[in-house]
């Protein structure tokens, strides 16, 4: 299994960033530090849910497309959205045009809109899911898992609430980007810079 490798700049850094210059910069300046605020965290919700199945630098490519399709993410707009908006969106080639992913951006900004009628925020609720810390760092890739307790209990309680498209797998995957879990490797020199 792969670990740590030097970048073009002689840094060390998660041998998954290397690949393309998107993902240098994603890895260096997003990638595993803390993320707050609502808009932030369903906009990550939104994109991981867009990219079951697909690869992340298909969804990092095509971000601010994103953004622009979805009114920046501004939960109150989406959770509007009828039969016109999903039809603009099953009609813009800036974005990935899957009806059941659209629809469910919708329904998961109803579900955000739901929680904040009762004086809940999904920052508190995502983060409340953190780990305990004290856990090692990993070493390569195959010492993280696809799943943790944490990420099939944040789906469950999700999913409780009306959300979709929030499975164990992509909820994982949303918490090592927003920095609920910190899953750079060992030696990689943007590890602290995440904690």
């Amino acid at each position: 299994m792969r670990g740590v490798e030097p970048g073009p700049d002689g840094k060390p850094r998660c041998w998954w960033a290397l690949s393309t210059d998107d993902y240098i910069g994603y890895h260096d300046d997003e990638w595993g530090r803390p993320l707050h605020g609502e808009r932030e965290l369903f906009e990550r919700l939104t994109l991981e849910a867009f990219q079951s199945g697909l690869s992340w630098l298909t969804i990092l490519r095509k971000r601010e497309n994103f953004r622009r399709a979805f009114d920046g993410f501004d939960i109150e707009k989406v959770a509007r959205y009828g039969d016109a908006e999903v039809a603009r969106l099953l009609g813009d080639a800036g974005i990935i045009r899957n009806r059941r992913k659209i629809e469910a951006a919708i329904t998961n900004a109803q579900a955000v809109r739901e929680m904040h009628s009762h004086g809940e925020t999904l920052d508190e609720l995502v983060w409340s899911f953190a780990p305990d810390g004290g856990r090692p760092p990993p070493q390569t890739m195959g010492d993280i898992a696809a799943t943790t307790a944490e990420s099939k209990a944040l789906a469950k309680e999700l999913k409780g609430r009306g959300f979709v498209f929030v499975g164990p797998t992509t909820l994982y995957a949303t918490m090592q980007a927003i920095g609920v879990v910190n899953d750079h490797l060992a030696g990689c020199a943007f590890r602290e810079v995440a904690d």
